[in-house]
C-alpha cells in the first residue's frame, strides 16, 4: 500500500475515553492530608472533653498534639522563608495560633491550626491530581522488551534496563519498548496514543519509533537511542509536572502584593495591640483583639484563590487528553479572540474512503468490476487502506470473490490470484517502477490518472492485472464529524470565524472549508507563510490561537499568542513549540479547553471576591466592635477552605462537561472527502 499516507486501523488500543490509563491519588496518600487528618482527629477528641469541663490534663495534651501535627510543617517552611527575608503567611498563622494559646484561647488556636492544615491539604491534593492526569502516560510503555544479544540470542528484560545501543525486537501486535531507530524490517506503527497522529505510519530501516506505540503486522529490529527516562513519554510527563510548578501572571501579581500586604498587616497588628495599651486599655483584651485582627486580615484565602483553580483545570484537561504546559498557558487560553486552523490532521480525521474508481481505457473493466477485483485481492489484508477498498465494495453491494496465493509487502501493496488473473494493488510509485511490469501504453495512462487524482488531494491505489495497469482507485481522508460544530463553537467563543491555513491545493482547501463553515481560506502556504499570516493578525491586536499538527506548523505555533498541537506531538519540535498538546485525536477538545480556561478565570475572580469580602467584613468588625476570636477563626479560615474547595470544583467531570457544552455544542458536520496531503 502507499507508504506516504496510512489511515487509522481497527485498534487494539484503548478508546479515547480511556486511552490514557487513569490514575487517582487518594487523599490520605498525601502527607499534608494525613497530618491534617491527625490534627482534626485529635481536635475532635479534645473538644468534648474541654466543653464538658473535664480536667485540663485530659484535653491539654491533645490540643498540644493538634498544634504539633497541624503546625510543624508550615512553621518549618515559614522559618526557612524568613531566613531568606521573606515573610510567609503560613508563619503568621502559626504565630497567631500560638498567640491565642498564650492568652488562654487554646481551643481557638487549635481550631485555627486544624482549618489551616485542611486548606494546605486541599492545595496539595490539587497538585497531586494534576500529576495523576499525565503520569498515566507511563503505563502506555510496556514493562518488558525482547533484547537481542551480540550472539543473536534473545532475552526478555525490563524496559527501564535498556540502554542506548541495545537492539530490541518488536513483534506484530507488540508495543515498542523504547525510543529508537529501525535497523531492519518493515511495518505500520500506530502512534496515535502518543502523538495523536490519526494514521499509522510505515516504518522502514532508518525510521524513528517511539516507546508505547503499537506495532502492526510486521516485525522490526530497533536500535535503542534514548534511555527510558529520556523517552517521549517520560519527557511529556516531566513537561507537565514542571507545568504544575509554574505560576500564572495573576498568581505572580498576588504573590508580589502578598509580601507587602503581609508586612503592612504585621505593622497594623502591632498598632492594634499597642494603641489601646497607650490609651490605658487592658493588655489581655488588646492582645486578643490584635491576634484576632492578624487572623482575619491574613491573605490566606487570597493566596489560595488562583493556583488551586488553575491546577485543577490543568488536571481536568490532562484527563481528557490535553496537556497544558504551564499555568500561564491555562490562563492565556481563555484570552484568545481569533483562531487559525491547519487542515490535515486537524480538521480532517484520517479515516479513508474510496472516492474515485477509474478503470483505464482498454482494460475492458467497468468501475464495479475494477473495485470487485481490487477488493478480492485486498480482502485478506488487515491494512487500513485495504479495509477502505473492501468496505467500498461491500457498501456497493459487490461480491467478494475468493482469492488465493495472497502475499503482502508493507509499503508496497498486496498480490493475490483472483480467478485466472494475478491481481496486485498498492502504491503507484512502487508498482509502476516494478522491473517485472512491462512497458505498455497502459503504464502512461495509469501515471496520468494517478497524477490527476493526487492533484485533487486523493491517495492513489494502482490496480494491476497480470502485471498490466487496469485502473486506479482514489482514496481520501474526510472531514472530522465534529469539525463544523467545533468551528461554530470557536466562532461563539471568539466572536469571529477561524481562518484556515494550509499548504494544500486551493480547491481541496475550499471544499473542506465550506463543509466546516470557514469563510477565510488561505491555501498553498509554506510554513513561513502560515507564521506571517498569524503575525499579521497579532499585529492587528488579535490574540491568535493556532491549532496545527505541530511539525510544519511549528513557525505559526511559535508566532501565536497560544499554540495547540494536534498530532505528531511526540516530536521534539512540537514539545518545544506548542503551548498545549492534544494527545488524543479529538478536535472538540480545543473549544472545550478554551471554555475551561475562561471558567477558571471566572472562578479565580469569584475566589478573590469571596476572600476580599470576608477579610474586609471581619477586619472592620474586629476594629469597630468586638469580634470573638472563635468567630474570627471560623470566618477567616472558613473562607480559606471555601476558596480552596471552590477551586477544586474544576477537578470534577462535570466541569469538563460544562466546558464542552459551552465550547463544543452543535451538530456534527456531514463527512465529505478531503485531502490527506499538505
Amino acid at each position: 500500500m502507499p507508504a506516504g499516507v496510512l489511515p487509522r486501523p481497527s485498534r487494539t488500543t484503548a478508546s479515547p475515553a480511556d486511552g490514557i490509563p487513569r490514575r487517582r491519588t487518594r487523599a490520605l496518600a498525601l502527607a499534608e492530608a494525613r497530618w491534617a487528618g491527625a490534627a482534626l482527629a485529635l481536635f475532635l477528641l479534645a473538644l468534648p472533653l474541654d466543653l464538658t469541663g473535664a480536667p485540663g490534663w485530659t484535653w491539654g495534651p491533645l490540643y498540644a498534639l493538634v498544634y504539633a501535627a497541624g503546625g510543624w510543617e508550615p512553621a518549618l517552611s515559614g522559618l526557612r522563608e524568613l531566613r531568606e527575608k521573606v515573610l510567609d503567611v503560613d508563619l503568621l498563622m502559626i504565630v497567631a495560633a500560638l498567640g491565642a494559646a498564650s492568652i488562654g484561647q487554646v481551643r481557638d488556636g487549635a481550631l485555627l491550626i486544624v482549618i489551616f492544615a485542611a486548606s494546605g491539604a486541599l492545595e496539595a491534593l490539587a497538585t497531586a491530581r494534576t500529576r495523576d492526569a499525565v503520569r498515566g502516560l507511563l503505563d502506555l510503555a510496556p514493562a518488558t522488551a525482547t533484547r537481542i544479544g551480540a550472539d543473536g540470542g534473545e532475552e526478555s528484560v525490563a524496559t527501564e534496563d535498556l540502554v542506548v545501543g541495545d537492539v530490541i525486537r518488536i513483534r506484530p501486535g507488540e508495543r515498542v519498548g523504547a525510543d529508537g531507530r529501525v535497523l531492519d524490517g518493515a511495518s505500520e506503527v500506530d502512534q496515535a496514543t502518543i502523538t495523536g497522529e490519526p494514521l499509522p505510519t510505515v516504518k522502514e530501516p532508518g525510521d524513528t519509533v517511539f516507546a508505547g506505540t503499537l506495532n502492526g503486522t510486521g516485525t522490526l529490529r530497533v536500535a535503542v537511542e534514548r534511555d527510558a527516562s529520556a523517552s517521549v513519554i517520560a519527557r511529556i510527563v516531566a513537561m507537565t509536572e514542571e507545568a504544575s510548578r509554574t505560576k500564572a501572571p495573576t498568581q505572580l501579581f498576588i504573590e508580589k502584593v502578598e509580601q507587602r500586604y503581609s508586612l503592612g498587616m504585621v505593622a497594623a497588628t502591632l498598632a492594634v495591640f499597642l494603641v489601646p495599651l497607650l490609651l490605658g486599655g487592658d493588655m489581655t483584651d488588646s492582645l486578643l483583639r490584635a491576634m484576632t485582627f492578624m487572623i482575619v486580615a491574613s491573605p490566606c484565602a487570597v493566596v489560595l484563590a488562583t493556583m488551586p483553580p488553575l491546577l485543577s483545570a490543568m488536571a481536568n484537561a490532562g484527563r481528557h487528553g490535553v496537556l497544558v504546559k504551564s499555568a500561564v498557558v491555562m490562563e492565556r487560553l481563555g484570552q484568545a479572540d481569533a483562531v487559525a486552523l491547519d487542515k490535515t490532521g486537524t480538521l480532517t480525521e484520517g479515516t479513508p474512503r474510496v472516492t474515485r474508481v477509474l478503470p483505464l481505457p482498454g482494460s475492458g473493466l467497468t468501475a464495479d468490476a475494477l473495485l470487485t477485483l481490487a477488493a478480492a485481492a485486498e480482502h485478506p489484508s488487515e491494512h487500513p487502506l485495504a479495509r477502505a477498498v473492501v468496505n467500498a465494495a461491500q457498501e456497493g453491494g459487490l461480491p467478494l470473490l475468493p482469492a488465493t496465493g495472497f502475499t503482502s509487502e508493507p509499503g508496497t501493496g498486496v498480490v493475490a490470484t483472483v480467478g485466472d488473473h494475478r491481481i496486485a494493488a498498492g502504491s503507484p510509485a512502487r508498482l509502476l517502477r516494478d522491473p517485472a511490469a512491462p512497458e505498455a501504453p497502459e503504464t502512461a495512462a495509469a501515471a496520468a490518472a494517478v497524477a490527476g487524482l493526487e492533484e485533487t488531494g486523493c491517495t492513489a491505489v494502482l490496480v494491476l492485472r497480470d502485471g498490466v495497469p487496469v485502473g486506479v482507485l482514489g482514496i481520501s481522508d474526510r472531514i472530522r464529524r465534529d469539525a463544523a460544530s467545533t468551528v461554530a463553537s470557536l466562532v461563539r467563543l471568539t466572536g469571529g470565524s477561524p481562518v484556515l491555513l494550509t499548504g494544500d491545493h486551493p480547491r481541496a482547501a475550499a471544499r473542506l472549508a465550506a463543509e466546516a463553515g470557514i469563510t477565510d481560506v488561505r491555501a498553498g502556504l509554506l510554513p513561513q507563510d502560515k507564521a506571517a499570516a498569524v503575525r499579521e493578525q497579532e499585529q492587528a491586536g488579535r490574540r491568535v490561537l493556532v491549532v496545527g499538527d505541530g511539525v510544519n506548523d511549528a513557525p505559526a505555533l511559535a508566532a501565536a499568542h497560544i499554540g495547540i498541537a494536534m498530532g505528531r506531538a511526540g516530536s521534539d519540535l512540537t514539545l518545544e513549540t506548542a503551548d498545549a498538546v492534544i494527545i488524543r485525536d479529538e478536535l472538540a477538545t480545543v473549544p472545550a479547553v478554551v471554555a475551561l480556561s475562561r471558567a477558571t478565570r471566572r472562578l479565580v475572580v469569584q475566589n478573590l471576591a469571596i476572600a476580599g469580602l470576608f477579610i474586609s467584613v471581619l477586619a472592620v468588625w474586629d476594629l469597630a466592635g468586638h469580634l470573638p476570636l472563635p468567630l474570627g477563626v471560623l470566618g477567616h479560615e472558613g473562607s480559606t477552605v471555601l476558596v480552596g474547595l471552590n477551586g477544586l470544583r474544576l477537578l470534577r467531570e462535570s466541569a469538563w462537561r460544562r466546558a464542552a457544552g459551552q465550547g463544543g455544542a452543535g451538530s456534527p458536520g456531514r463527512a465529505l472527502p478531503a485531502t490527506v496531503t499538505g
